[in-house]
């Protein structure tokens, strides 16, 4: 019988041995690091828990159902899935990068695939004749984030996708903005879908965690060598919580995206507020783009006041938002990316991107509507006075 992704949301994890044997509505924790083989000549499923554990094969199934995908694979952060999902590309490769890319990601690209002579350039996504453009000889993968962090931008996946296949490349896609609820990238083609499940998909800001899911059986044997290879795994314990997670990932994400339109809309016409980054927005240059491929606008967006002092007075005013790195969680979760998210990348390289000191990313929580709205207001009027004191906030 098909069942909504809601519903598979739920009971897509106990669909194992343990459900039919014990009647059990949660994954048993197996914390063992190895287990008993009853035979020299053939062993059982499990040998060592880097190599497999069944808590954490229950979150890799669940994951991969959830995606539509052929294998699934959990690791110890999304940096671990993205790094190790790279290593798929070997000496002599080309990545074309999206520009507005994590900085975690960014990094990673520019400081440590260069030593094992894989190549890189950064591209505007929305831009398909500039993809195009960058297409090498030996370019072998286009990396996607959409919608991407910090400014919410937009990527034609199937777009992306026609141009990959005709150059022969593979395409991977961040999908932790959005989720498998919201974007489904590998019904549109997409061969690796990566998540910092750490986020939305957790949800409680409790675990680090990363998840990849591939299309197809070759790339996923091929992957899940790699992930036995590094040792980069999720531990049974986080991938018990992170199931747990995953369950309620509809009705938070539900709500928090019908919060974020109220506080966008407010934000929107403040006259404080110079920009407003939201897929939700008819202004937002891939307004059109994302209705097509997401179902969603998100719980995420970005803002810019007008400078640094503006953004220090507003920040430290605020009362009921978390401000930290991060983003996803019940709580709402107030960011700088110049200072956070994107603070490995070097300062020239963010302001090409828009990431200036006066850029702030929200990532609405599960708070009344009302508090928040009017925690916003509260802040933004301190500022306001300071503005008319001063004269400048710049």
């Amino acid at each position: 019988m098909h069942q909504q992704l809601e519903t598979s949301l739920i009971t897509a994890s106990t669909r194992g041995d343990y459900e039919r044997r014990t009647g059990a509505v949660n994954v048993p924790i197996y914390l063992s690091s190895t287990f008993h083989q009853e035979s020299l000549d053939s062993f059982g499923p499990f040998d060592y828990s880097r190599s497999g554990n069944p808590t954490r094969e229950a979150l890799e199934k669940t994951i991969a159902e959830l995606e539509g995908g052929t294998r699934g694979f959990a690791f110890a952060s999304g940096l671990a899935a993205i790094s190790t999902s790279l290593m798929l590309l070997s000496a002599g490769d080309h990545i074309i990068m999206t520009e507005d890319v994590y900085g975690g990601t960014f990094r990673f690209v520019t400081e440590v695939l260069p030593r094992f002579g894989i190549e890189h350039s950064f591209v505007n996504l929305s831009n398909l004749d500039a993809v195009e453009q960058a297409i090498q000889s030996n370019t072998k993968l286009i990396y996607i984030e959409t919608p991407s962090n910090p400014r919410v931008g937009i990527t034609d996946i199937a777009g992306i996708v026609e141009i990959a296949k005709a150059n022969n490349c593979l395409t991977f896609l961040d999908n932790t903005f959005m989720t498998p609820l919201y974007q489904r990238p590998l019904e549109l083609g997409v061969d690796v879908v990566l998540h910092s499940a750490t986020k939305f998909l957790s949800g409680h800001s409790d675990i680090i965690a990363g998840l990849a899911v591939t299309k197809d059986e070759l790339l996923g044997s091929k992957l899940g060598f790699l992930q036995n290879s590094f040792g980069a795994i999720l531990g049974a314990q986080d991938s018990y919580t992170l199931i747990q997670g995953i369950k309620t990932t509809s009705v938070r994400f539900e709500k928090s995206t019908e919060t974020a339109i109220s506080l966008v809309n407010y934000l929107a016409n403040h006259p404080l507020v110079e920009e407003v980054f939201y897929p939700g927005l008819s202004s937002h240059p891939g307004h059109e783009i994302h209705k097509k491929q997401a179902a969603s606008s998100g719980a995420i967006f970005s803002f810019r006041l007008p400078g640094k002092a503006a953004t220090k007075i507003f920040v430290e005013n605020l009362r009921i938002p978390v401000f930290a790195v991060s983003l996803g969680g019940v709580e709402s979760i107030l960011s700088h990316p110049a200072t956070m998210s994107h603070a490995a990348m070097p300062k020239e390289e963010r302001e090409k991107r828009g990431i200036t000191d006066g850029l702030l990313r929200f990532s609405v929580g599960l708070e009344h509507v009302d508090d928040l709205l009017a925690d916003f207001e509260q802040s933004l009027e301190i500022v306001t006075t300071h503005y008319k004191e001063s004269r400048s906030l710049i």
